[in-house]
């Protein structure tokens, strides 16, 4: 499994506590691993939960009509990665 950069893994515990994972530990969480279906098997509820969690934490909305979604949420590591990206031009 691919290490975690210091920002996955913050993502990775707000992604947990937010959704309330019990059974996944953040640092379990491979960054390249697909977040929905067959990956962390999450669904649209918890992409909407999430999406709270995350404007919350870093200042900034991640727009439910996106056309960018699929792949921001494509991966722990993609999404970073769009955080890093928008929280530092906020």
């Amino acid at each position: 499994m691919p290490a975690q950069t210091d920002a996955e893994r913050e993502l990775a515990e707000l992604l947990v506590d937010s959704l309330n994972l019990e059974d996944v530990q953040p640092a379990e969480i491979d960054p390249e691993a697909p977040l929905f279906n067959a990956g962390l098997g999450l669904d649209s509820i918890d992409a909407l939960e999430l999406a709270l969690a995350i404007s919350k934490h870093y200042g900034f909305q991640l727009r439910s009509d996106n056309d960018e979604n699929r792949r921001i949420f494509a991966s722990l590591r993609a999404l970073s990665a769009h955080i890093e990206q928008n929280k530092a031009a906020g």
